[in-house]
């Protein structure tokens, strides 16, 4: 029976994490996200309420779960005790006491978001497409061995020392490289200094809290942040988040051993979708694809930022389940596509020199890339709130077969709707 599941996204992010991550957190002790900062938000539908959670972990929601922050995560202690703030006031019980921190969170300071608008801005027409929030320009500190951790803030005298350090750097690039204003000693100081014995009362051995539970039987809920194709290293680079979001960065984002992870869900929509720059082949620009966006609510949790869309892409899918070691997938949002004459599916990409059915190892190929579309008939009848599949209309069934045929994994999970109960369950990942 597993007891550690890792839930991540298989697509370029904003699959519907935060849905499944609650659903299964009710069966989970504990909760933790490895990678990522408060760039990404999962929007949870409780009842009549929506909730956006990004740097707290979805588990939050249930009041008997411990939420983990491990090492792998940059932390604005602004965005935290802000969101930590939210939670409480819309009535989450306990919410502060519930969240741990690992001493190596690197920090997320008021510089990291300066810099990162100014780097956006230099890049002109080349621009990324960030969130602006400073992820990249923090994980960049903490790759280069200049930024602060947490933990630093147990002797302030070390960490003053280390912090004009770091801002006689930065603060050099936003004057005479980036134009932009520089950021003083004291703002800093200012935002880390009525938080920190808060923040020093959380931390906890993440990794070691992770072990202890295995061994006591405690299921444990890894939660992904943006998806496969924004990882660092084999997502479409540049175009890209700071971090490795595939199911290998849970282990080295929280501490805990590879093979102590028994099963991984992958989700994914039933059409993709994108946020920002970067290569997209299956991309909608017509009025099926606003359609797609209409329908589906296609704008960011976080920024508000209108999603491109597109069909489904089956040749990626392919790709992430290799990268992840895919156990099952949890399939999204199929009411979206109800009333559709024809859905399509990827099966291959054209190229130059040929068809390939398989991505390219690291996607330099999507941008010359033509689709290559199957067309299947899709289905006037209402998806919306059905929890049994026999019970989805015939051409329903037959395309999330194909999905399954063609992705090469089974599917254990198919949301047909924002709520917990609006939802077939196939397959238990904690059975």
């Amino acid at each position: 029976m597993p007891n550690n599941v890792v839930v991540l996204g298989t697509q370029w992010g904003d699959e519907g994490k935060g849905k499944i991550a609650d659903l299964l957190t009710s069966r989970a002790g504990i909760v933790v996200r490895s990678q990522g900062g408060n760039n990404a938000g999962h929007t949870l539908v409780v009842g009549d309420r929506k909730v956006v959670v990004r740097l707290v972990p979805s588990g939050i929601l249930h009041k008997d779960c411990l939420c983990l922050i491990g090492s792998g995560v940059v932390v604005s202690p602004e965005a935290l005790f802000g969101e930590i703030g939210e939670l409480t006031a819309a009535g989450f019980e306990n919410v502060e006491s519930r969240i741990k921190l690992s001493e190596g969170c690197a920090l997320l300071l008021p510089v990291h978001p300066a810099i990162d608008r100014g780097a956006e801005k230099k890049r002109g027409k080349n621009a990324i497409g960030t969130t602006g929030r400073g992820i990249g320009p923090c994980y960049e500190d903490k790759v280069a061995r200049r930024g602060l951790r947490i933990g630093d803030l147990k002797n302030m005298s070390v960490f003053e020392d280390k912090l004009r350090a770091l801002l006689d750097y930065r603060n050099f690039l936003l004057k005479h490289y980036y134009d932009e204003p520089e950021v003083s000693f004291e703002t800093v100081m200012n935002s880390v200094l009525p938080v920190r014995e808060r923040m020093l009362a959380m931390l906890t051995d993440v990794s070691d809290t992770i072990a202890k539970a295995g061994k006591q039987g405690v299921k444990v809920l890894f939660e992904g942040a943006q998806g496969t194709f924004l990882d660092i290293d084999y997502g479409t680079y540049p175009y890209v988040t700071s971090s490795n979001t595939v199911a290998g960065g849970c282990c080295t984002g929280s501490g805990a051993g590879p093979l102590s992870l028994d099963y991984v869900l992958g989700i994914a929509k039933v059409y993709t979708t994108r946020v920002g720059g970067g290569p997209f082949p299956t991309e909608l620009n017509d009025e099926v694809g606003e359609g797609i966006r209409k329908r589906g609510h296609e704008f960011g949790a976080v920024t508000g930022r209108p999603r491109r869309t597109g069909w489904y892409d089956a040749v990626a899918m392919r790709r992430a389940v290799t990268i992840n070691s895919l156990s099952a997938l949890a399939l999204m949002k199929l009411d979206v596509l109800d009333g559709m004459d024809e859905v399509k599916i990827c099966t291959a990409y054209r190229l130059p020199d040929g068809t390939v059915s398989e991505l390219p190892p690291f996607a330099a190929y999507e941008y010359e890339v033509e689709p290559v579309y199957e067309s299947m008939p899709g289905w006037k009848e209402s998806t919306f709130g059905i929890t049994e599949f026999d019970r989805l209309p015939v051409n329903a069934q037959r395309y999330l077969k194909r999905l399954e045929e063609l992705s090469g994994v089974k599917v254990a999970i198919i949301s047909t709707g924002p709520e917990r109960n609006q939802t077939i369950h196939l397959e238990d990942p904690f059975a």
